[in-house]
């Protein structure tokens, strides 16, 4: 039960380190149609800066919900099949759309031709957009309780899933990584595009504040306990301080304390799940860690392998963004080869 308990908190960590880093890469992927602005030629050289913030490290965000997910296959293998099973559809439509957006962004620059542009900025940004919502769709039912019967079967369909509280759920992931895709631009960027990113952070911060602290004042009066109010204080004054120090042009205090609220809203989610990892709808036939769980040899096993091999990755990919620590403005953006402005400008989609 001990590792069992700890591998419980390994994979809040890992969904945390992927909804922390994955969450501003959506942002920037949603901000695509929103930041932008000027003559045809300076829209494409600002979506270019803003998928060049994110180029060199949004394939190894993802890393973290693969692990999350390998992590929850080898130990707690009925969760996974519960939670894979019951919650098929919106896991699909998810898995579907990071396809398309990761394929976007890699093959996006491959063809100079200006409708091809287009229809990869459509794939980012539907692939940005559709996550964003879904997977607070998913985290707000694991919050209030799925239906299961007695062998721990989700039997409830899709159209249970879609519920006022798992809708307010969606709309805070999407505003939180909204928030967090624009203090991130600010942070990465210089010029024009930094202004607007921090005037747009500025607005958001107080709609993330309205958005998501209803929706954590629901989940705690509802569905969860007492000391998780530490969560929801800690995720407010987060959330207060983003505004402020957004304000005064401390972009890299906005970034780390937006990462701070959603760290905090992860806090919630799985605190209000303990002790189980499938939550019954109202109590019933709830799925528990003990009851989900792999053998101890298994989960030893899993605990040597991580000890060794996470330190190495989180090494890595911090140095990965200390390489990539650079400012980027559009004066960094050469036109194309072989895609003039006025074909941008005269095409469409």
């Amino acid at each position: 039960m001990d590792l069992a308990l700890l591998w419980f908190f390994i994979i809040a960590i890992l969904w945390t380190g992927y909804l922390v880093l994955e969450g501003f890469d959506f942002g920037v992927g949603m901000l695509m149609s929103l930041l932008p602005r000027g003559r045809a030629e300076h829209r494409e050289k600002e979506r270019r800066v803003l998928l060049n913030t994110i180029g060199p490290v949004w394939d190894g965000n993802e890393v973290w919900l693969i692990t999350a997910g390998g992590a929850t296959f080898a130990a707690f293998p009925e969760w996974y099949a519960t939670l894979f099973s019951g919650f098929y559809l919106p896991l699909l439509l998810i898995l579907v759309a990071l396809i398309v957006r990761g394929v976007a962004i890699e093959y996006r620059g491959k063809i100079s031709d200006a409708r091809w542009a287009r229809r990869c900025d459509v794939a980012i940004q539907v692939g940005s957009w559709v996550p964003a919502l879904l997977w607070g769709v998913a985290f707000a039912n694991l919050v209030r309780g799925v239906q299961l019967d007695e062998a721990h079967q989700y039997v409830g369909g899709f159209w249970a899933l879609i519920n006022p509280f798992s809708l307010l759920g969606g709309a805070t992931t999407l505003v939180l990584f909204l928030l967090h895709g624009s203090v991130f631009v600010a942070l990465k960027t210089d010029g024009e595009i930094r202004a607007r990113a921090r005037r747009f952070a500025g607005v958001l911060s107080l709609v993330a504040l309205l958005v998501a602290g209803g929706w954590a004042l629901w989940a705690q009066l509802a569905f969860s306990v007492t000391w998780t109010w530490a969560a929801v204080a800690v995720a407010a004054l987060g959330l207060v301080g983003v505004a402020l120090t957004n304000r005064v042009g401390r972009e890299g205090w906005a970034f780390g304390l937006s990462a701070v609220a959603i760290v905090a809203a992860v806090v919630l989610i799985f605190g209000s799940m303990f002790p189980d990892v499938m939550p019954g709808l109202d109590g019933g036939n709830s799925l528990t860690i003990a009851e989900a769980s792999s053998t101890p040899y298994t989960l030893t096993i899993m605990t040597w392998v991580a000890a060794f091999l996470t330190p190495l990755v989180i090494l890595y990919q911090g140095w990965t963004y200390w390489v990539f620590r650079r400012r980027l403005t559009v004066d960094h953006i050469p036109a194309p080869a072989g895609l003039t402005w006025k074909k941008i400008k005269e095409s469409a989609f």
